[in-house]
Order: C-alpha cells, then structure tokens, then sequence
C-alpha cells in the first residue's frame, strides 16, 4: 500500500466493520465493557458483538458498563506510523460522551518525546457510532484524494456541523436507566408501545419526536432522513449515509429495503445505503434494538 500523507486512528466507538478498516487502512483503539463492573473485555476483541448483545437480551436486568482506551492503548496505535515518519488524525467520540478524547491527548504527549517530528492531531468529533464512522470515511476519503493533513482537518471541522445520528430505540429502559430521560417518561412509553425518535448532534441527544409502534418508528426516522437532505438542500447522493443495528440483522435489512425505495421515490434517484453493526459504546446507553442512520455531507460533493 502506497504511503498516504496521514495515517488515519480512531477509538472503537466509530463501528466500523474489519472488513472497511482493513480496505481503508483504519488504526481502531478500542474500548473495554462489562457486565459485572470488574472484569472488562476489549470489544470486538475478548467479546464479540454479536455475544454482547445476545447476553443483553438474555439479562435485561444487566446494564452494562464501557471503559475508555488507556493512554497506552492509543500509544501503540501511533507509534507503528510515527516510526514511518506518518502524520496522524485520532478521531475520538464525543468528550461529552468519555474521556477517550483526553487519552489520546496524553498518547500524543507521549510519542512527542519518543518521536518529536511526527505530528498528531487529536479530533473530538462530537461524533459516536454511525455519525462517527461517516465522519471517519470522510477524512478517509480526503487522505486518499491527497489532502494534506492540514486541509483535511480545516474541512472536516466544517463538516463535522453536518453529522447527524438519525435513530430509534426499542424501548426507553436504557435511556432512562443511563439518565437521558425520566423515569416517569420511560414507564408512560413502555405503557403505551411509544417510541422516541432522536437525533444526536454536536454530541448531544435532542427528541426528534414520537412514534407509536416500531413501524412507524422506522418510517419517522426515513422521514427524519429526507429532511436532513432537505435542510441541506442536497439529495441523499450528496451525502455520506450509513444505516446501524443492534442485534436485531434481519430489521436492519427491512430497514434498507424501506430506506432505499423512500429515498429514490422522493428524489428520483437510486442509492445503495450499507449496512453495519452498532457497537458497545452507544449500545449499553441506547439498547439492543436501537437502529437508525449515521449521515454527514460528502467532501467531494459540496458546492
């Protein structure tokens, strides 16, 4: 593989599966769950998602915990390109959401001694999961077209304001469990087969409305979809878009099926979306049959 003018890290909250990483040449640092509070396993390592969430739904009653990557951890993710002489961009979930962003910070500290030329830009994305990978593949995508390492951040601060998670849960449990909701609001919506649609942006949670019964979720979150576009006055071709599950693949599939015919019936135009796990990071907060979209405009696409 030719050397690119940035090597391109980030923390396992971006979700991205091994298969895209490997192609696009992605470092992932990634983050440590457990169910009991003491003995932490490296996601997508020690524990597969896959397991992760089967034990979710076998033990509702659990409510299982992430722990940030170490200093160390993203030490050694930096230190294979700085020996190559490589610039990095460390893309870390929202400091809202963890410290990941801290740790990488001191990992940069650290390697400055060892390896004073080399250059490492830390990026608090305001970012997690879906809305994170789109973030990641954009900064990809301008390594590749030969962006220097400073024009690449400059854009991708000013796309960054663009990123979305556009998304529905299963049930409000964790939400409320993890404090993002009240209490007397998770009971009323379990009551009455509610279901929330929320966007995460600038790496807070806002309400986008609600929906009663799942399917009318998933048409809510289309329609949150089509009016993204609509706001940006761009169509969905304009724009990086991911759709992201739990456990529950065969939704995710249906999800697709309904994703794809309602975004070339409105905008005349056919479009593949993808398909991709949602990891720990968000899945302990939101719930094992979370879904929805990760979306941000395309570099290469902007007037």
């Amino acid at each position: 593989m030719k050397k690119t003018n940035f090597c391109v890290v980030s923390d396992g909250s971006c979700d991205l599966p091994e298969q895209t990483l490997r192609d696009k040449d992605i470092r992932v640092v990634h983050f440590l769950v457990s169910f009991d509070g003491r003995e932490y396993q490296r996601e997508g390592i020690d524990i597969q998602l896959k397991d992760f969430y089967q034990k979710m739904v076998d033990h509702p009653d659990i409510i299982p915990k992430t722990a940030a990557p170490s200093p160390q951890d993203f030490y050694e993710a930096f230190e294979g390109p700085a020996k190559e002489g490589q610039d990095i961009i460390c893309v870390c979930i929202s400091t809202k959401l963890s410290s990941s962003v801290q740790s990488a910070e001191i990992a940069a500290q650290m390697l400055k001694d060892n390896y004073p030329d080399s250059r490492v830009v830390v990026l608090d994305s305001l970012c997690a999961t879906l809305m994170q990978a789109v973030y990641v593949l954009e900064i990809c995508r301008m390594r590749d077209a030969g962006y220097s390492l400073e024009q690449t951040v400059t854009t991708i601060k000013e796309l960054g304001k663009t990123a979305r998670i556009l998304f529905t849960v299963g049930d409000l449990n964790y939400l409320q469990k993890g404090g993002r909701i009240g209490k007397v609001t998770s009971i009323a919506g379990t009551l009455l087969n509610v279901k929330p649609l929320i966007t995460l942006q600038d790496g807070e949670i806002h309400s986008s409305g609600i929906k009663r019964g799942r399917r009318k979720s998933l048409n809510g979150i289309i329609d949150l979809l089509i009016r993204y576009c609509r706001d940006y006055h761009c169509t969905p071709a304009d724009c990086n878009i991911i759709i992201g599950y739990c456990y529950d693949h065969e939704e995710a599939v249906r999800l697709q099926k309904m994703t794809e015919d309602r975004l070339h019936e409105t905008f005349g135009r056919k479009i593949s979306v993808p398909i991709c796990p949602i990891g720990a990071t968000i899945g302990v907060h939101a719930g094992p049959y979370s879904i929805g979209y990760g979306v941000i405009r395309r570099s290469d696409r902007l007037s």
